[in-house]
């Protein structure tokens, strides 16, 4: 799934222009953002954290596939949140349906880091998915 969801305005972003790394709590795996390599995946905006995230086999949930249309990809920015645009008003529409809300919170697949500074990003262990499908 993917793509863009035709009833909001798209969020204005800014792609990096040079490496960065992302570090996912709690498992502690750090990788890094080529700018070249982007986009890894169609789930959320290009260079989002989902598409990061979807990109190097780490989990967050999307149940949307990453259109803005549910919460589910709800993560906490805990460092470096300045490198992301503020949300946009469907973004902070959709948070205010997810759980354990803080002011560090974004969905992960609006949040694009412009690669100005390492990011830290916790995935919330309600929004860990533990059962993995195989490839198709």
């Amino acid at each position: 799934m993917g793509g863009l969801n035709p009833y909001i305005e798209p969020a204005e972003t800014k792609l990096p222009e040079q490496k960065y790394k992302i570090t996912f709590l709690p498992m502690q795996e750090t990788v890094e953002v080529d700018p070249e390599k982007l986009p890894y995946t169609r789930e959320g905006l290009p260079g989002s954290i989902l598409e990061i995230a979807q990109g190097h086999d780490i989990d967050i949930d999307h149940a949307c596939g990453g259109v803005v249309a549910c919460s589910t990809c709800h993560v906490i920015v805990r460092e470096g949140r300045e490198s992301c645009p503020e949300a946009t008003e469907a973004e902070e529409d959709m948070l205010d349906n997810a759980p354990g809300v803080c002011p560090d919170s974004r969905l992960a697949c609006q949040a694009v880091p412009d690669g100005t500074r390492d990011i830290v990003v916790e995935i919330p262990d309600w929004n860990r998915n533990l059962v993995k499908e195989g490839h198709h």
